[in-house]
């Protein structure tokens, strides 16, 4: 096996902590270096893994010994710091988006292809048993040729938890942007590359008051559309509706259904990685529950740069850039489509990631484990 594979981490934010507990232990990869604005946050960090070191984002992407970038800074920042990692000739994988804009992600990847270096990006929770063993059953023919899937995410908004909301609502943030990728990725495992789409956007309000911590009632603006409905016309001929809203309270409409000619599939939330998936068949009179078939089991934020690690030139990354890419041309659509009021054709196209095969967390945490 030789050595592990040695990640630098750039922002170590709340999101940061699940990604270090997946591979701070892992015996594949090594973190060695950290970095964030926050000089006393790298320190605090860097002290909790052995061998790692506390540095400026500067340094760290100049280090010659790290190989690939764990990018994990707010979405504004994803592109400059991707690009800067690319630049310095190093693998990056990237928190969802991969960027707020087409066109940077659109340089990213383009950039990667011209350095040799790889691009991952969450979401990872795709390469679950939650949606990894629905993509199994379709692949199976258990529902028959599927015609249609519905996606559905309803919250009345980030700001009644989260201190610092603002960039939820500021431009490049939304309920599409945020959660959208989960969504957007799950449909593109179960069905396949999407060429078009149309979208309808509104927005409730025009301020949020913060719910929580220290700016507890403070307002502020709202510059995003806050509820985004859309449809997706997949390659395949099947045609997915889409909704993501911060205005709702509550549904109790099933995260995803997709829907066949001979049965259709409950598949759980695309934000986690695991989770119940029921089959109704035709001529059935009840749901029954599926057990795991495929997918990363007890996974956790992280396969995915995992998954770039194991890649080679038969099977590229399964939260590989292309896919990145190609989900953010297709929420940036959607939101453009709502803007112009016209259906809009896509110009990506990426293969359909390969399946993860049932890969038990005492496979995938091991030296030996491929997940080919």
């Amino acid at each position: 096996m030789g050595d592990p594979h040695r990640v630098g981490v750039v922002g170590l934010g709340v999101i940061s902590h699940v990604y270090l507990d997946t591979l701070a232990d892992h015996p594949e990869v090594s973190i060695v270096a950290v970095a964030d604005l926050d000089a006393a946050r790298s320190a605090a960090v860097a002290a909790t893994i052995p061998g790692a070191e506390a540095m400026s984002v500067e340094r760290l992407l100049a280090r010659p010994d790290v190989q690939t970038v764990l990018n994990l800074t707010i979405p504004a920042a994803h592109a400059d710091i991707s690009l800067g990692t690319i630049e310095a000739g190093k693998n990056v994988y990237v928190e969802k988006p991969l960027a707020v804009t087409f066109p940077d992600g659109r340089s990213t990847i383009e950039r990667a292809a011209s350095a040799g270096v790889r691009v991952g990006c969450a979401p990872d929770t795709v390469l679950g048993t939650g949606t990894q063993t629905a993509r199994a059953a379709i692949d199976a023919g258990l529902i028959g040729r599927p015609m249609s899937a519905s996606a559905v995410m309803v919250t009345p908004g980030h700001e009644r938890w989260h201190p610092n909301p603002d960039f939820y609502y500021a431009p490049g943030g939304g309920p599409m942007l945020d959660m959208g990728p989960y969504y957007v990725s799950a449909l593109i495992h179960l069905l396949g590359p999407v060429r078009a789409v149309t979208g309808a956007a509104s927005r409730l309000r025009a301020e949020r008051v913060i719910g929580s911590g220290p700016r507890a009632g403070q307002r502020i603006p709202v510059g995003v559309d806050t509820h985004l409905t859309g449809v997706l016309e997949h390659v395949n001929g099947a045609l997915s509706t889409i909704t993501t809203s911060f205005d709702g309270v509550q549904t109790t409409a099933a995260p995803i259904e997709v829907h066949g000619e001979a049965g259709t599939l409950a598949v759980p939330d695309p934000n986690y990685f695991d989770g119940e998936v029921r089959l109704f068949a035709l001529g059935d009179t009840e749901w029954r529950a599926l057990e795991p078939r495929a997918g990363y089991a007890d996974g956790s934020r992280g396969i995915g740069l995992i998954d770039l690690v194991r890649a080679d030139d038969q099977r590229p990354p399964r939260a590989g850039g292309d896919v990145a890419l190609h989900v953010l041309e297709t929420m940036t659509s959607l939101l453009r489509s709502a803007a112009e009021g016209q259906r809009i054709e896509l110009s990506t196209m990426p293969e359909r990631p390969a399946a993860v095969p049932l890969t038990p967390v005492e496979q995938w945490k091991a030296h030996h484990a491929y997940g080919h």
